[in-house]
């Protein structure tokens, strides 16, 4: 799944450009989802009176209204982006306005002061109302995407790779480099995405199905211990592939 977030203020042409992406990803039969991050305190979809409403008070700590065309789950907290992401099984995820993750970006502004206030080595295009007066600005290029769609598609297909972790440095940098310092790389074509260790698993961990990324220690640790008690069965030897599944229903865990 390859993410990437555009960040502008508003009326900067965020959502037009966030619009002609999708639409043209889509031409291009990619499966799309998106993110919108809401910059206001009292933002709810939630309407008071509704009988949600009502369960959400009565101490529901998850309710979903399913309708015939829609099924809406209403968390009463704000979840971390991973957790969200988690929901999503497709081929780019557009995010608008989130800041501070671990992807690639694109700034759409109005005027120039508005491109410094976001810019940083994450940064691979700019969009948005600036784009009808300048065409690059220091070395990245400006695209106007209504008038130029297939340009910015064509980097984004070309710049924006399969997610990275976004562990701590001290915690993981056997590939050299921080997470964020590896994703920054990529972008400038001094790395590949296949540097991240990650993408060589030794061990895989899924909890509901879902893969549990673990940086090499931990990965060390679990095949360590898998290793330490099936190498003294019978039938075992060096390459053989291993496959457990621990099924945690009537077992009591403490």
């Amino acid at each position: 799944m390859k993410i990437f977030t555009v960040v502008g203020v508003t009326k900067s042409g965020k959502t037009s450009t966030i619009e002609e992406i999708i639409r043209k990803l889509k031409n291009r039969r990619y499966s799309v989802g998106s993110v919108k991050e809401i910059h206001f305190e009292k933002f709810t979809l939630e309407t008071e009176g509704t009988n949600t409403y009502r369960h959400k008070v009565a101490g529901s700590e998850l309710v979903t209204a399913r309708g015939f065309k829609e099924t809406d789950v209403l968390f009463p907290e704000r979840i971390k982006l991973d957790e969200i992401l988690k929901f999503y099984h497709h081929d780019f995820v557009v995010l608008e306005g989130v800041m501070g993750a671990n992807v690639p970006k694109i700034i759409t502004a109005a005027q120039e002061s508005e491109i410094e206030e976001r810019l940083d080595d994450t940064v691979f295009a700019i969009s948005g109302k600036i784009s009808n007066t300048i065409d690059v600005y220091k070395g990245i290029p400006v695209i106007n995407t209504l008038k130029e769609p297939d340009k910015l598609i064509e980097l984004i297909e070309e710049k924006v790779y399969e997610k990275l972790p976004d562990f701590p440095w001290k915690c993981c940098h056997a590939c050299g480099y921080g997470c964020r310092e590896l994703g920054k790389k990529i972008l400038r074509g001094e790395a590949k995405r296949e540097d991240c260790v990650l993408s060589q698993n030794k061990i895989k961990l899924t909890l509901n199905d879902q893969d549990i990324p673990m940086v090499p220690f931990v990965q060390n640790i679990l095949l360590n211990a898998v290793k330490g008690v099936i190498k003294e069965l019978e039938g075992y030897h060096p390459g053989i592939k291993v496959k457990i599944e621990i099924n945690n229903e009537g077992v009591e865990e403490k």
